[in-house]
């Protein structure tokens, strides 16, 4: 297990930046699980997820809250928690130059679940519009789960969701909660809904069906793969994306407690995974987690949130990458 993959990106002549909005705007609460995109005309832009709480986790279960290792602070006025989405355009320092709030006034909708608003929104320009895609909770008396495809509309003085549709999953209408499906940038409305094995999945835009297109059969000998990052083209014939494995568990109290970790995966045009690295954590922190990637200049972007109150961009040399998919 990598437990500082930042650590080895910059000493391999990579980079690490923190992506920060007023606080003004945030009231100190957390920004967490942004995603990166390089657009046709070049311009770096990211998604930042805000939310209306402070998480805390106890590292190492060294100071753990009377309530648990793993807690939601809320204001005393709103248990709920909610998230907003901030579109932002960076420059070639990779620092916020522009932002604003995605304004989703004309599709919201009064909540009838606790977790309100799109989460962990990827970036993804598909037939020359430009979305956001998460999953969406709030829409049912129990929170169950769909990705949705907000298309936004961008100008120089707001950005306006301007269309929303709910992805119903292809073989299981009853199934709770679909997230983390990761977008496929040059396959028009194709997700990879799930790595080991791969299932691949098409959905349909306009009336918010999705059918699946390839199953594959489990291939990496490890953990629950789960989802990420968008998949990006990767040299001639390949995808690569960054993902993440979790371990959900009880306190020795009964308390609720977890672990994420990552790892790249790559795979062919045919779908079967072609390789895999070792695990890491960004930051050797328990809660960490990455639904961004893009090509850029000499390697790669990526995007992670640490904590869920801290968002950074590291850039990668793209020969840390192959390294360390070959130390697997």
């Amino acid at each position: 297990m990598e437990n500082n993959f930042v650590k080895r990106c910059i000493a391999d002549g990579g980079s690490l930046h923190p992506l920060i909005l007023p606080a003004d705007l945030t009231r100190g609460t957390g920004l967490m699980n942004p995603s990166v995109f390089i657009d046709d005309d070049g311009k770096i832009l990211v998604n930042i997820r805000h939310v209306n709480y402070t998480f805390y986790h106890s590292e190492k279960k060294l100071f753990q809250h009377p309530w648990g290792p793993l807690i939601y602070v809320h204001p005393e006025d709103d248990q709920n928690l909610r998230t907003w989405n901030y579109y932002c355009e960076l420059n070639e320092d990779l620092e916020i130059k522009k932002f604003a709030l995605i304004d989703t006034s004309k599709l919201d909708v009064e909540p009838i679940w606790e977790f309100v608003g799109l989460e962990d929104a990827r970036l993804v320009r598909w037939d020359g519009d430009l979305y956001i895609t998460g999953v969406r909770r709030d829409t049912t008396t129990n929170g169950q789960g769909r990705m949705e495809l907000s298309k936004l509309e961008v100008t120089e003085d707001y950005v306006k969701e301007v269309s929303r549709v709910r992805i119903e999953a292809p073989n299981n209408p009853d199934s709770y909660c679909e997230k983390n499906w990761m977008p496929v940038l040059d396959q028009p409305f194709t997700f990879v809904k799930w790595t080991n094995p791969t299932e691949v999945v098409k959905a349909n835009h306009l009336e918010g069906t999705s059918e699946t297109i390839f199953l594959g059969e489990e291939m990496v000998p490890t953990g629950d793969l789960r989802g990420g990052s968008q998949l990006i083209p990767y040299e001639d014939n390949f995808y690569i994306a960054v993902l993440h494995e979790v371990d959900l568990f009880k306190s020795d109290l009964g308390r609720k407690d977890g672990k994420y970790w990552h790892r790249f995966v790559v795979w062919d045009k045919d779908w079967n995974i072609h390789t895999f690295s070792e695990p890491f954590f960004f930051l050797d922190g328990q809660v960490e987690f990455s639904v961004g990637m893009a090509r850029y200049k000499e390697g790669f972007l990526i995007t992670f949130g640490f904590t869920d109150n801290a968002a950074f961009i590291l850039y990668v040399k793209k020969n840390t990458i192959e390294n360390f998919l070959n130390r697997k």
